[in-house]
C-alpha cells in the first residue's frame, strides 16, 4: 500500500484497556482499513522513531444499533486497530 504515512495511523486509541497495555510497552492505534502490518511498522518508524518488535492487526466488526429516538436500525462504523509491541525501554509519547 503506497499511501501517505499520516493516513495509515489514524489516531491513538485512548481507552482504559489501552492505557493498561501501555505500561507493558503495547500501544494501540486505529488504522486505515486497507493498512497492513508492514504499513503500520513503516508508519511507526517514521512518526515516532522507534522500531516495533511485533504488530498485531485486529478487524473491528460493524454492528447493528437501533436509534433510540426513531427506532431505525443503523450500522456502527467498525474498522481496524493495531497493537504495536515495543522493545523494553522504548516508549511513545501520546498526547
Amino acid at each position: 500500500m503506497s499511501r501517505d504515512i499520516s493516513t495509515i495511523l489514524r489516531h491513538a486509541r485512548i481507552t482504559e484497556k489501552a492505557s493498561m497495555h501501555q505500561a507493558g510497552g503495547v500501544y494501540t492505534f486505529d488504522i486505515a482499513r486497507a493498512a497492513t502490518k508492514r504499513d503500520v511498522v513503516q508508519a511507526v518508524r517514521a512518526l515516532y522513531s522507534v522500531t516495533p518488535r511485533t504488530v498485531r492487526v485486529v478487524t473491528i466488526p460493524t454492528k447493528a444499533r437501533r436509534n433510540a429516538r426513531t427506532g431505525k436500525v443503523g450500522m456502527t462504523g467498525g474498522g481496524k486497530k493495531a497493537y504495536v509491541y515495543l522493545k523494553k525501554g522504548e516508549n511513545i509519547t501520546i498526547g
